[in-house]
């Protein structure tokens, strides 16, 4: 079994079915995204250069996306923390995914990359 499964199969409902569908929006983007276990969390990658993670908030255990270069995606719903780099969009496992908000979010930050504002290799 791969290491990404492995940690989707480890978690406890209803955040393993959450993450596995935000893990399927993710990857359907794009034929480039790829996933990897970084630091512990699922990340995605476009052309080898990280895109977005999938995690977990401390207590309560509850999903978030963090998108690396949140900076330079304007959404309302993304937070900045206290990061300087990357947003975040907390998902509620108990609640149908807000669709329509996660593809506007991701093709904004795919957006990024297809179009050499970041660039990948």
């Amino acid at each position: 079994m791969k290491e990404t499964e492995h940690y989707y199969l480890r978690q406890e409902e209803p955040n393993r079915s959450c993450l596995q569908a935000l893990r399927g929006i993710i990857l359907s983007l794009d034929e480039h995204i790829t996933e990897s276990i970084k630091w512990g969390t699922p990340c995605f990658s476009y052309k080898n250069r990280m895109f977005c993670f999938l995690a977990l908030t401390k207590a309560p255990k509850s999903p978030y996306l963090l998108i690396v270069e949140g900076l330079l995606v304007d959404h309302p719903l993304l937070e900045m923390g206290s990061r300087k780099r990357m947003k975040t969009l907390s998902i509620d496992a108990n609640e149908d995914l807000p669709i329509e908000v996660l593809l506007e979010i991701l093709q904004q930050t795919l957006d990024l990359y297809t179009s050499g504002v970041i660039k990948t290799k």
